[in-house]
């Protein structure tokens, strides 16, 4: 009973556990949390659809907002996509005291965004690593473009994913390096297939656990 009692109070006090994932648009990051939250328990939160969600959120003050800076292929400013990742780990804990270990797919894409991030969460989340998922632009294009004939998403174009890859080459390719020279960052090759990136996910999950 006693074990019990404080197997529930070291959960209760613990912080966030978080990982954050990044990769190209197309490189299987959703995909690929899906499998993990499957197999390991991880809470998923996608930047992209926490904006997107409040993107179609009738009444949202934010909405309109955000609507023209994805259609524009640009990033929405830090403060609305941080204040939606903190209300999403919040109720997920509150909810079950368990759930304290998060994915964080499509964060920080930016030197704005890693600084937000700081400046609202430092003490308040441990950042574990990155998990950066590694794919050519053209493998990536070609993905997005074959789930745009069935996603219903209006960004899966090719108009929109050139300037999506550009900012992602432009603004993410520096956070990846930074979190490199740091030792934060475990990069697995997303090229294959589905299953053969879950063999080297779950290797270095097993190893990071």
């Amino acid at each position: 009973m006693l074990f019990r009692l404080f197997g529930t109070l070291l959960r209760v006090s613990m912080k966030p556990q978080v990982v954050f994932v990044l990769g190209g648009p197309g490189a299987g990051k959703g995909t690929q949390c899906t499998k993990i939250v499957e197999t390991y328990g991880y809470t998923h939160l996608s930047a992209g659809d926490l904006l997107r969600a409040e993107r179609c959120r009738e009444g949202s003050a934010d909405g309109q907002l955000i609507d023209s800076y994805i259609k524009e292929g640009k990033i929405v400013p830090v403060e609305i996509t941080i204040n939606l990742l903190r209300k999403a780990m919040e109720e997920t804990m509150q909810a079950d005291e368990g759930k304290c270990r998060f994915l964080i797919d499509g964060f920080p894409r930016n030197q704005d965004n890693l600084q937000g991030w700081a400046a609202v969460m430092d003490g308040k989340a441990d950042v574990r690593f990155v998990l950066f998922f590694n794919c050519s632009n053209q493998v990536c294009v070609e993905r997005c473009l074959e789930r745009g004939k069935s996603s219903g998403r209006t960004d899966d174009n090719r108009e929109s994913l050139e300037k999506r890859i550009q900012t992602y080459l432009q603004s993410t390719t520096p956070i990846i390096q930074l979190y490199e020279q740091q030792g934060k960052l475990r990069t697995v090759d997303a090229s294959r297939s589905v299953e053969e990136v879950f063999a080297d996910v779950k290797n270095l999950l097993d190893r990071e656990s």
